[in-house]
């Protein structure tokens, strides 16, 4: 395993996601991954079904996407593909405008561009843990509503008017504590709307002051894809965001996401449901 950058990201070798593991391979991919938040592994040679195989081996998968249909006979597959509209270009963690964002997230690289269309992640617990102390108190008493129909929507996902059709609203602390690791992480993102019990100005002001803490580069990673690398991100601890610098190239990716907990504040209070109904999709392949 060889450490990426000074706080978040490693990539690991010798290990080959398609076939049999032991437990205690996967075991370290766990404990790599909780680590340093997001893992690296080139040259996978993953089908559906052995990428399905091995994410299970990481938790219980979630349906495809709350919003968007699966392909046929693919259930929890999300296909990542700018031929489609989908570019990700903001920085968020996903899924965060329902009550149990996913886990951990797997991604394939089925195409990539010649040049360009890296993706960055960034370390949300060192990034709390960078906050000057006032600021640091301030966020662990934040609640902030995350919702579809949000910044990050408006040019960066496919078929929008879809997409926001349906109101999806979460009610998340601004500091989760980490269910496996005990850490706590900014929980923030481009679904964050609103702060519970500010203004509408004044809840925009302190997510995007929080939010510089986060995307600062010393907080960041950046990995420049090539066609069967599998990154596997922490979705509970980062954020990332894919660079659309490549035109009219197509890129496309194959995701897979585990289920996820409830966030639970520092005081213990959990995430709750504003609006919209996603248990289908937490309930995942059952």
């Amino acid at each position: 395993m060889t450490r990426l950058a000074g706080n978040i990201g490693a990539e690991i070798g010798g290990v080959d996601t398609s076939g049999p593991l032991s437990d205690a391979a996967v075991a370290a991919v766990r404990a790599a991954l909780l680590a340093h938040k997001v893992v690296f592994l080139r040259d996978q040679n993953l089908d559906y079904d052995s990428q399905q195989a091995f994410a299970e081996r990481l938790g219980e998968l979630t349906l495809s996407h709350p919003i968007y249909a699966a392909p046929e006979r693919r259930p929890a597959l999300r296909e990542m593909d700018s031929a489609h509209g989908t570019k990700a270009n903001h920085w968020h963690t996903d899924l965060t405008f329902i009550e149990r964002p996913p886990a951990f997230c797997l991604l394939h690289a089925k195409i990539i561009p010649p040049v360009g269309g890296d993706t960055m992640w960034a370390n949300c617990v060192t990034a709390y843990q960078s906050l000057p102390a006032p600021l640091r108190a301030l966020a662990d008493e934040l609640r902030i509503l995350h919702s579809n129909d949000s910044d990050f929507t408006d040019d960066t996902v496919d078929h929008r008017d879809d997409y926001v059709s349906t109101a999806y609203v979460a009610e998340h602390p601004a500091v989760r504590v980490h269910p496996e690791t005990g850490e706590r992480a900014l929980l923030l993102g481009g679904f964050a709307r609103s702060v519970v019990g500010m203004t509408p100005a004044a809840g925009r002001d302190l997510i995007r002051l929080l939010q510089e803490y986060v995307t600062q580069p010393e907080q960041t990673v950046r990995w420049q894809w090539r066609v069967g690398d599998l990154v596997i991100w922490d979705n509970q601890a980062t954020m990332h965001y894919a660079i659309y610098d490549y035109g009219r190239e197509r890129r496309r990716g194959e995701r897979l996401t585990t289920i996820g907990q409830t966030p639970v504040g520092i005081d213990g209070q959990a995430s709750v449901t504003i609006a919209g109904d996603t248990s289908a999709y937490s309930a995942g392949l059952r």
